[in-house]
């Protein structure tokens, strides 16, 4: 497969109430196509923001949207641009960050969860000098890290609930 240099298609997801903010890497090809976050049926992540906060899991993108908003998230992701083959996180190259300050600037966000380890290291390396705020990085919900169970990711991803309280 060819590499490509792809454009993040679709905008942030927030408004004025969103306090933590939950920021990806990259969306995949599914997400692409879908034009939203983890649209891969494999990603775990509404099932295991659902489990959180004790919830069905949303189906629609229009109930995902709810969801999120109804606990005060935001989602985003780190990069704006990249060179990508696939889904593959491993193998983005050339990255453009995203500008994360109108989400700073229009909501309440004083929390920031990273989804995985490449989300974690292009916001230290590219964001974090502007926002100032420390990010927790949380164990990837993509179906690739396959070492951690549902039950280890919920376990994990908890701090976003404890956060919320």
């Amino acid at each position: 497969m060819d590499k490509n240099i792809i454009v993040h298609p679709f905008p942030p997801l927030f408004d004025k109430n969103s306090e933590t903010l939950i920021l990806g890497s990259f969306p995949s090809v599914k997400s692409r196509e879908e034009m939203f976050f983890y649209g891969h049926p494999q990603n775990r992540f509404w099932k295991v923001l659902s489990a959180i906060f004790n919830e069905n899991v949303p189906e629609t993108i229009e109930d995902k949207k709810t969801f999120v908003l109804s606990h005060n998230l935001a989602l985003w992701d780190s990069i704006h641009s990249c060179t990508v083959t696939g889904s593959s996180d491993s193998s983005i190259k050339n990255v453009i960050p995203n500008d994360i300050s109108l989400i700073i600037n229009e909501s309440k966000i004083s929390r920031i969860f990273c989804n995985g380890a490449l989300s974690h290291r292009m916001y230290t390396r590219y964001i974090l000098p502007f926002t100032k705020i420390n990010a927790v990085k949380l164990p990837s919900t993509s179906p690739a890290n396959a070492s951690y169970s549902f039950e280890r990711l919920v376990s994990e991803w908890k701090i976003i609930q404890k956060a919320e309280c």
